[in-house]
């Protein structure tokens, strides 16, 4: 048996388990990349090389940052002023989602679900309505505008990483339009179908007392993350790693600072258990596999197999990754899925003599915006009905895709026609 078929069958086995074992996945990960090692098909030699630091450090020093962010309640006071401007139940939904997706574009999405939820459920709890509507829209909102930014989500990072895009590549790209703006445009159509969907909405609203912050240093840190990123963007020849550097050197100064401030290690210990080492784990050991499957040559038979089942039609390759992308990713977690597919996009367009941007940008718009198509499409969304389980509502599929489904169709069919006209 050619090492070829070997790689190919253990890469499946790989990929049902990832999908049967949800909460094992990063072990699963981690066996397989062994099993790769050990067969030979990755080098020992290779293994360290394999894997994306950039990406590694960008996520872990981001999320430590964030927790720092989250610990002196800043966010929490931005959505109280947010609250003190709107008059309706209506209103402060839209407020809250629309907050909660520009807080998302530059932290994680569960953290930004964590951090906005608390206040629509005291808004909810003060005048005894259900905020079942509101936590679903800010879940989905939230997972919205992962795709915005480099470090708004683990996709994002890894697109950049893939395709070596730096912070302001987002913004412009080639002289176009990046996707932060497609995704700002998504956001905005997908918010006139939450006004449709809350417009009966209309109890009255009054301001709630606004949170103390007593600590601005994890805002400075966080601002001086997309400064430094920016900045970083525009100087050449800079390390392959300085995204990463930069972040985790920042959660670093903040965890000084924190110390020297409090005369306690406390949150030190916080904040690195707030870092997600499952995902980390889980995208080191799919590097190592993907690199694999990468070396034997099974990306390039899956890229001719997408080539011939569109006849050499970009149009019909572009449609089919977006909305597949849409489809695996209402049902699984899109970080290995997207891990997967990018060097596929990037071996698609070589073999078509086109540039890969648009098959990268159409995988990113339709696996992180088509997240929010169902309940256990997205963390942010799993997050969100768990908080909604605590305070003892439970929310069934329909009620979740009664708003998710339109919301998450605008969205993505917005991102998926500019795209296109953009780019193709």
């Amino acid at each position: 048996m050619s090492l070829k078929i070997v790689a190919l069958i253990l890469f499946g086995l790989t990929y049902i388990l990832l999908l049967s074992l949800p909460k094992h996945r990063a072990y699963v990960a981690l066996c397989s990349a062994a099993i790769f090692v050990i067969l030979g098909i990755v080098p020992f030699k290779e293994v360290l090389s394999a894997i994306d630091w950039n990406v590694i450090m960008m996520i872990a020093g981001t999320m430590g940052i964030v927790s720092l962010f989250t610990e002196s309640k800043m966010p929490n006071l931005l959505a109280d002023m947010l609250i003190e401007k709107t008059a309706t139940v209506k209103w402060a939904i839209i407020a809250l989602s629309l907050f909660a997706g520009i807080i998302s574009a530059f932290i994680d999405n569960v953290a930004t679900v964590l951090m906005i939820a608390p206040v629509a459920l005291t808004i909810a709890s003060k005048l005894g309505i259900s905020p079942v509507s509101s936590i679903i829209a800010i879940s989905i909102a939230s997972n919205l505008q992962g795709a915005a930014t480099l470090v708004g989500d683990t996709t994002s990072i890894l697109l950049g990483g893939h395709a070596d895009m730096n912070f302001m590549d987002f913004f412009v790209f080639h002289g176009k339009m990046g996707l932060f703006w497609v995704v700002q445009l998504g956001a905005l159509v997908s918010t006139v179908i939450l006004l449709v969907v809350f417009r009966k909405e209309k109890q009255k609203i009054h301001a709630m007392e606004r949170t103390k912050v007593t600590n601005y240093f994890p805002s400075i840190l966080l601002v001086a993350m997309v400064l430094l990123l920016i900045i970083a963007s525009f100087i050449p020849n800079t390390p392959k790693t300085i995204n990463g550097i930069i972040c985790v050197s920042l959660f670093v100064v903040g965890l000084i600072e924190n110390v020297i401030r409090t005369k306690s290690p406390d949150m030190v210990t916080t904040a690195f258990a707030e870092i997600d080492y499952f995902t980390i784990l889980l995208l080191c050991g799919l590097f190592v596999v993907i690199g694999g499957i990468t070396n034997v040559g099974v990306v390039t038979d899956i890229s001719n197999l997408f080539v011939r089942m569109s006849g050499d039609n970009l149009f019909l390759i572009y449609t089919l990754i977006v909305w597949a992308s849409v489809l695996f990713s209402a049902f699984i977690d899109n970080i290995p899925y997207v891990a997967t597919m990018l060097p596929v996009c990037g071996e698609i367009a070589g073999l078509m003599g086109v540039s890969p941007y648009i098959l990268y940008f159409g995988l990113l718009v339709g696996s992180t915006l088509g997240g929010n198509l169902t309940p256990i499409g997205a963390s942010a969304n799993i997050t969100g009905i768990g908080i909604l389980r605590k305070e003892g509502y439970e929310v069934s599929a329909g009620q979740f895709m009664k708003i998710s489904v339109p919301f998450t169709l605008a969205a993505v069919t917005t991102g998926y026609i500019l795209v296109w006209l953009l780019w193709s």
